[in-house]
């Protein structure tokens, strides 16, 4: 269908009126907000204040032609900006056209990326990096973002290579605060606090702007230490290919990998918040179609990798954004800007654009959600922790990896070591659950029911087999029939199944019977596969361990009597 590859068609045949002025009057709003935000977010990555803009511009309007999300604004956001700035640093050797080139090559990678994920259908990477991870790695962001912009905001030059080096500067050089600058900050950082709850959704961050660059146009302001924008190219960008290739840059496939794949968590879990609130879906494998070919635009128009973050998203949303058509007024806004008014942003103080980041990041450090985990579960908290201190110690990139791994080992270390269940009967009932956790259970005399409660693979073969010795060896010598629930595995390898037949032949010498009950299908075919059927007889999901406890106690009363 033709809607699978253009999304639009689904909204373009009811689109009517009153949804135009809808949109019309997000997409302007979401512009006012985007400009600033955008500029500020540059310079986060080292750029000039423009790339950022390019970001909004371009990315936006592509994202709109393929994108499933109606309320999803595309730009720039403060991870990823600080990803691009503290990596390509290394990169660059401060030439600013070569950082300049680097983050548009990364753009177009992370574009390749996400349209080959598209192409083999690989929306599921979503998954591998967990929200517990991104917890941490958020806080971690959030309080390296800030740290970056506290010079900004006390009027000091701040510098060190990493995070404690940079508080150490920054304490060193606070005798040379600037008092006129650190004031003028802190009131603007109030405003938009107060803006924000008083008015939200309200473009409040422009009008602090347009108030700054009036203050500095036309008081003495400027002559007291105020470090501005200066000129910003007007013009919409030349469009052409990035200038370097990828082997001519080490370490720009990691760096856009890592791009990629904060991008796409981050935009698929802001359009499934504001879908769910608005009461539709979005494709997650159409995402990565939208996010790869605004990437790809993006790059070609001299920006750098964009994403669509919650916080411009939900100001499109509160604005009255209802289809993607809002971002296409958006980038008409900003298109008009550029072309007429880059004039008069040069006097933005650029203590301004630190307050506008340091609002905008405050959400990353969710101190509830981290005290929530200590009290639900200390090893995601142990997680996040790693990611919070991994971001601040070594960086973004570095950090979320790090934390990724962790939770991939936590995780093989759960699966090679799964819960083995003994179950018995409940009382008046055809059903079976865990002694261990209903000791009332009944348990049948000469059957040992037993539950694996994961899948049955070649490095978890050896504990399980463990586990059923130590019970088997434990049980009395009246232990006539051993019946596997195995509803709970969904999958079996071939080691798996080798074990199985093992085990079989190992019970039958000291006469027990094992049988398999509730088998999946893959289970079935792996087993059947292994001829494990000619051992154990029929091997079939409808059979219940009802079934086979029946069948073994009238066994064991025949042979009895």
């Amino acid at each position: 269908m033709l809607s699978n590859f253009f999304p639009p068609v689904l909204w373009l045949t009811k689109y009517n009126t009153k949804t135009l002025k809808s949109d019309f009057v997000a997409g302007i709003t979401l512009a006012a907000y985007g400009i600033p935000v955008s500029l500020a977010y540059a310079t986060l990555a080292g750029l000039p204040p423009q790339y950022g803009i390019y970001g909004y511009l371009i990315g936006g309007l592509f994202y709109a032609l393929l994108g499933s999300s109606k309320q999803l604004a595309i730009g720039p956001t403060s991870a990823i900006s600080l990803l691009i700035g503290t990596t390509i640093a290394d990169m660059a050797h401060g030439d600013i056209q070569r950082w300049a080139d680097i983050a548009s090559l990364t753009a177009l990678v992370f574009a390749g990326m996400a349209i080959v994920a598209y192409i083999l259908r690989l929306s599921g990477i979503i998954n591998f990096i967990s929200e517990t991870v991104l917890v941490g790695f958020k806080a971690g962001a959030a309080l390296t973002i800030g740290l970056t912009q506290l010079p900004k905001l006390f009027g000091i030059k701040g510098g060190g290579e990493n995070f404690l080096d940079r508080i150490v500067t920054i304490f060193q050089q606070l005798p040379e605060m600037n008092m006129v600058v650190f004031i003028f900050g802190i009131i603007a950082i109030i405003v938009l606090l107060v803006g924000e709850k008083k008015a939200p959704g309200r473009p409040i961050a422009i009008i602090i702007v347009v108030f700054s660059i009036i203050l500095l146009s036309t008081t003495t302001l400027g002559l007291l230490g105020f470090k501005t924008v200066g000129v910003i190219p007007s013009g919409l960008p030349e469009f052409h290919i990035p200038l370097l290739q990828i082997r001519d840059v080490d370490g720009v496939l990691p760096l856009a990998l890592a791009c990629f794949l904060l991008s796409y968590i981050e935009s698929v879990s802001a359009g499934r918040t504001l879908a769910q609130k608005n009461k539709y879906t979005i494709d997650p494998r159409q995402e990565l179609l939208a996010l790869g070919i605004a990437n790809a635009a993006v790059a070609f128009g001299q920006g750098y990798p964009v994403a669509g973050g919650l916080s411009q998203s939900a100001v499109n949303d509160t604005a009255g954004a209802k289809t993607p058509l809002s971002l296409v007024f958006a980038s008409a806004t900003i298109a008009i800007c550029l072309l007429f008014f880059t004039g008069f942003l040069q006097n933005l103080p650029t203590v301004v654009l630190a307050a506008i980041v340091l609002v905008a990041i405050r959400g990353l450090f969710d101190v509830v959600e981290i005290k929530h985990l200590y009290k639900i579960n200390k090893q995601e908290f142990y997680v996040a922790m790693i990611a919070f201190v991994g971001v601040l110690i070594w960086g973004i990139l570095t950090g979320v990896l790090l934390a990724a791994i962790v939770t991939l080992l936590l995780m093989i270390k759960a699966t090679s070591k799964p819960t083995i269940a003994f179950l018995g009967r409940i009382p008046g009932t055809k059903r079976y659950t865990d002694i261990s956790r209903h000791p009332d259970n009944e348990q049948i005399e000469g059957v040992l029911i037993v539950r694996i409660e994961s899948a049955i693979l070649y490095f978890n073969c050896e504990f399980i087999k463990e586990q059923l010795w130590l019970k088997i060896n434990s049980e009395s010598d009246t232990l006539k029939t051993i019946i596997l629930d195995l509803n709970s595995s969904p999958r079996i390898d071939i080691a798996g199944a080798r074990f199985l037949k093992q085990l079989f032949i190992d019970l039958k010498a000291k006469n027990i019977y094992l049988k398999i009950a509730e088998a999946r299908s893959e289970v079935r075919d792996t087993c059947r596969a292994e001829g494990l059927e000619v051992l154990l007889g029929h091997i079939s999901r409808s059979v219940s361990v009802d079934d086979l406890v029946v069948e073994a106690i009238r066994i064991n009363d025949k042979k009895s009597s």
